[in-house]
């Protein structure tokens, strides 16, 4: 997250009946245990060093192929399509295993140079590497604010999330550390700034354009749903432009691991699929109804549902037929009629083959998928800035304030962030 869009982002706890525990099999319990130490030595040996880029890259990949076969023996079988009948029992012991991230840094390891974006929880710095003179994001939540928002369970979240995805179309976080008042969290700088600020920019994309961005996009929901990971806030807001113009999806506040069902709503209003505003449990199909929702901003400059009135948007994105500008291509109408769809059985991305029956539709008959991924695709767009030298001119200016970083002494709060 560089910017934490407050003109739009809702953030809401539901008070839904606690949900049936079941017990795992001691089979299950001993493949869980397993998993836990298989991770733990994956952790303690690929620790990231961003002087050695090259062999991380080759790490990640290692880990998350450990990742990928551990969870094979514990996970459920994802939900495919809705039942209004009661959900099943969850386990609470079926959780992702994040990779160690405290204590490979600290604060004077860096330079902090300007603000990239402010939000609710803290801001997002522009830094610099006393080591290794590269630049980075550093990411600075307050605990306090984090407690009294109620969300400490989303920040470990998304902590646990980004340590241990790996794809060229999602950023990549290198460590976190904290202090009394503070978390921090070392990314990537991605200097291109955001498809928001291109898009207001441009008031719509050319139908080429669109298709370019949806389809890296949809490569990196299809990674993080190979994971069991439901992203919940994909927005332009949240998809940055790397130097070269490529997309980097960002801020993984709303992130969770889901195997089977989840009940909080969360997210962006315009982006909210209808059984989440309507309290259901949902799964990860919610993440190709705002896919669906993204093209369509993406092609006429706005969402179908959009209302000032948040209430109202909600009411739309409920009962409102899904209506088109003229300009509108036919194949542009025909995948987003099929992933705007309030019907689970026949939204595209929920179906018997998942993320291929979107890759197949003849929106995208002319993408080389394999191609995409590999970044060889010519990019639509490459930002003007000047490479490796901290270029910040895709971003907003913010009002710089006084820090109080690194302060130690009482922390009433660091027993909820042990992982940082």
């Amino acid at each position: 997250m560089y910017v934490d869009p407050q003109r739009n982002n809702e953030v809401r706890k539901l008070n839904l009946p606690a949900i049936q525990k079941t017990e795992i099999p001691k089979k299950h319990q001993q493949e869980q245990s397993n998993m836990n130490d298989n991770n733990q030595q994956v952790s303690d040996e690929m620790e990231i060093d961003p002087d050695t880029e090259q062999q991380e890259v080759q790490k990640q990949e290692l880990e998350q192929s450990q990742i990928q076969h551990n969870e094979q023996t514990v996970t459920t079988k994802e939900t495919q399509t809705h039942t209004d009948k009661p959900p099943p029992a969850v386990s609470t012991k079926f959780l992702i295993l994040g990779k160690k991230t405290s204590g490979k840094y600290n604060l004077t390891d860096f330079q902090i140079l300007r603000t990239l974006g402010t939000g609710s929880f803290g801001r997002v710095h522009l830094i610099r590497s006393n080591h290794n003179g590269r630049f980075y994001a550093l990411k600075v939540l307050k605990k306090q604010t984090i407690v009294k928002l109620k969300q400490v369970e989303h920040t470990n979240d998304e902590r646990r999330m980004l340590s241990v995805v790996s794809h060229p179309f999602i950023i990549r976080m290198w460590g976190t550390f904290q202090d009394s008042k503070q978390i921090f969290m070392v990314m990537d700088y991605i200097e291109g700034g955001e498809i928001f600020t291109l898009l207001r920019k441009s008031k719509r994309f050319p139908n080429p354009v669109a298709k370019f961005y949806a389809a890296e996009i949809c490569l990196a929901l299809e990674y993080l749903h190979s994971l069991n990971i439901i992203y919940r806030d994909l927005k332009p807001e949240n998809i940055l432009l790397d130097k070269n113009g490529h997309v980097k999806l960002t801020d993984f506040g709303f992130a969770k691991f889901v195997p089977d069902v989840t009940y909080t709503l969360c997210g962006t209003p315009d982006y909210i699929a209808p059984e989440v505003v309507s309290t259901k449990p949902y799964n990860k199909s919610v993440d190709w109804w705002s896919f669906g929702i993204l093209i369509y901003e993406m092609l006429a400059g706005h969402t179908p549902f959009y209302d000032s009135n948040t209430l109202k948007t909600y009411e739309k994105i409920l009962n409102a037929p899904l209506k088109f500008p003229s300009f509108f291509h036919e194949d542009a109408k025909d995948i987003l009629t099929k992933l705007i769809n309030r019907d689970l059985t026949k939204r595209l991305g929920n179906l018997q083959d998942g993320s291929e029956d979107v890759k197949k539709h003849p929106w995208f008959s002319e993408v080389i998928w394999d191609k995409v991924l590999a970044r060889y695709i010519e990019t639509s767009y490459e930002p003007p800035i000047h490479q490796g030298q901290g270029d910040t001119s895709q971003f907003e200016r913010y009002p710089e304030e006084e820090i109080d970083y690194g302060i130690q002494g009482e922390d009433p709060y660091g027993f909820l962030f042990k992982e940082f």
